[in-house]
């Protein structure tokens, strides 16, 4: 092979090599750093649910504009052609209007054979353009039209704020789930090297025949447990994050990186996280300021019926050419005949079988169903705000006790290993001591996880938990 030939397959392999690199490259994941309040923000602008309730937003907002409209003039413009196949004819009597025709002496009747003219009605083709114009002038019920667009509006707002306090709220309780089981995979990563430096150690000792082989066992069996454990682990926070990508509206291939830290977090700093507020103002919970603006709504559709009774006027206007021929050629070059018409409708109902006085009826249960509804949702919050007040107290308090069991687990493990090492402990006591503080290290997780999530409940039912547009 010749140098040209051997520097021609290189140039072609180092152009396939950098054009399937710069693949690659483009087909690496997203990498981003989110904090709480930013995946939130976040996800309130790209959450699937939240895009929905926006599209219905927008949708409330056009059919505003619809009802607005029906106070502009309608224009129609219309034209006619019609082809009289065969032109109907006008039947009279052989004589004509008041002449002669033949009767039946003293009988006054025409006999059936008398004779008649039938003269032809029409002509083959006639046509005609239209121009209409309609303006309503007046409609009682036009003001609360108005008045019900301007509440569906603020109600269609409200409804898009409550499926971002909605979104906020599984996007927070995602985001504690990742870093707790973050900061428990750290933990079993240095129990994991703890135990095997402690295997080590116990093999060590074995060889100069210190302890029985039995001893070297127990601690490989907890280390091949603390292994699993941390495997379940690791595959519980890779699907949390999932979880949260998918309630961010991220992709499943996007790496996100959490930048706030819980590890330095203690009782007393989480204590001071919460605030009870002995008064509640029920305006900020937007499922109650929905429900006052579905009520705002009723009252005025059951005002409208009250309007229906006023009389309705409408104007009109039509302008037109109208021409018709025998001869389809004709009919283009003839002079067309125009005319107008100006109308002025007005419509008073009068009686129309009770059917407002039932709608009526109706209207106004639909009202009262809605303010006794308002009355319930009221004692809920009262009530979904006193559970989480309580849930938090108790899981606050639970905190504490398994952060005092994990402080004093810690304790207890050191002391039994410097006790074994020092050869006045036993194995045994090693690793009960260990098992004793995995199970504290995980209760005090767990007890940690039940914080933050009571805690996001009690901001979710105090309208804490999401403020932002």
């Amino acid at each position: 092979m010749t140098f040209r030939k051997t520097r021609r397959i290189l140039a072609v392999w180092l152009l396939s090599l950098l054009s399937s690199t710069s693949l690659l490259w483009a087909q690496q994941p997203q990498r981003q750093e989110f904090s709480l309040q930013e995946a939130i923000q976040f996800a309130t602008s790209a959450n699937i649910n939240v895009q929905t309730s926006r599209l219905d937003a927008a949708s409330a907002e056009a059919r505003i504009k619809e009802v607005k409209s029906t106070t502009l003039p309608q224009v129609s413009l219309g034209s006619l052609l019609t082809y009289n196949a065969i032109i109907q004819r006008f039947i009279l009597p052989a004589g004509g209007f008041g002449g002669p025709s033949s009767t039946t002496a003293g009988s006054g009747t025409q006999p059936d054979n008398a004779a008649v003219t039938a003269i032809p009605f029409g002509v083959n083709f006639q046509g005609n353009v239209q121009a209409t114009v309609n303006q309503l002038l007046f409609d009682a019920s036009y003001k609360i039209g108005l008045k019900a667009a301007a509440t569906l509006r603020e109600l269609s707002q409200k409804n898009v704020t409550a499926s971002k306090i909605n979104v906020a709220e599984q996007v927070a309780k995602a985001y504690y789930n990742v870093l707790v089981s973050e900061e428990r995979i750290k933990l079993l990563d240095y129990n994991i090297s703890r135990i095997d430096s402690l295997y080590k150690e116990t093999q060590a000792l074995n060889r100069q025949g210190f302890v029985e082989k039995i001893d070297v066992d127990r601690l490989e069996v907890q280390s091949n447990n603390l292994k699993a454990e941390r495997q379940n682990v690791q595959n519980l926070i890779g699907l949390s994050y999932y979880l949260l990508k998918f309630q961010m509206g991220l992709g499943t291939n996007d790496v996100v990186v959490l930048t706030d830290k819980i590890q330095d977090l203690n009782p007393d700093q989480l204590e001071r996280s919460v605030a009870f507020t002995p008064e509640f103002d029920y305006s900020q919970r937007v499922e109650f300021s929905v429900l006052q603006s579905q009520i705002t709504l009723a009252d005025l559709d059951y005002q409208s019926i009250a309007k229906q009774y006023f009389p309705r006027v409408v104007a009109s206007a039509t302008y037109g050419h109208n021409n018709g021929r025998n001869n389809l050629g004709d009919f283009f070059t003839t002079t067309w005949f125009n005319s107008a018409a100006i109308n002025l409708q007005i419509q008073v109902p009068v009686f129309d079988g009770f059917q407002k006085r039932y709608a009526a009826q109706q209207r106004k249960i639909a009202l009262d169903k809605a303010r006794l509804g308002s009355n319930l949702l009221k004692n809920s919050i009262d009530l979904q705000i006193r559970q989480s007040q309580i849930t938090i107290q108790n899981s606050l308090q639970t905190l504490r006790t398994q952060k005092r069991n994990l402080d004093l687990a810690q304790e207890i493990l050191r002391v039994t290993r410097i006790k074994y090492k020092e050869g006045v402990g036993s194995n045994i006591e090693v690793l009960n001591a260990e098992s004793s503080s995995r199970e504290a290290q995980t209760n005090y997780f767990a007890s940690l996880l039940d914080f933050m999530l009571a805690k996001v409940d009690y901001d979710k039912a105090t309208g804490k938990l999401y403020t932002g547009n």
